[in-house]
């Protein structure tokens, strides 16, 4: 799969695994498994940094002159990079929590 498409999936499926990593790390922290949680942040932080990276190049496309076309797909892209975004902040906090108790 090759232009948009192809870096609408690449998000996708790099900030779902982030997405997942997160939540693993905050069950893994919920049973006081502090150092496997620190990891899967790590983990889900590289994850999220490579979907981040993809939606970035299409941003300097944009810049560049070159028309990125607006479509579904590009649009739950967004949403997914946001929603991952979103877990790996909550789920610090959750780890976090997980320690004071």
């Amino acid at each position: 799969m090759e232009g948009i498409e192809g870096i609408c999936f690449q998000i996708i499926c790099a900030v779902g695994n982030a997405r997942s990593l997160y939540i693993e790390a905050i069950q893994e922290a919920k049973q006081k498994n502090f150092e496997k949680a620190e990891q899967l942040i790590a983990q889900g932080e590289a994850s999220f940094v490579e979907g981040h990276k993809a939606h970035a190049d299409l941003i300097a496309q944009e810049a560049s002159g070159t028309s990125v076309q607006v479509n579904l797909l590009l649009a739950h892209a967004e949403d997914q990079l946001m929603s991952a975004e979103g877990f790996g902040i909550l789920s610090k906090e959750f780890i976090d929590i997980y320690r004071q108790l």
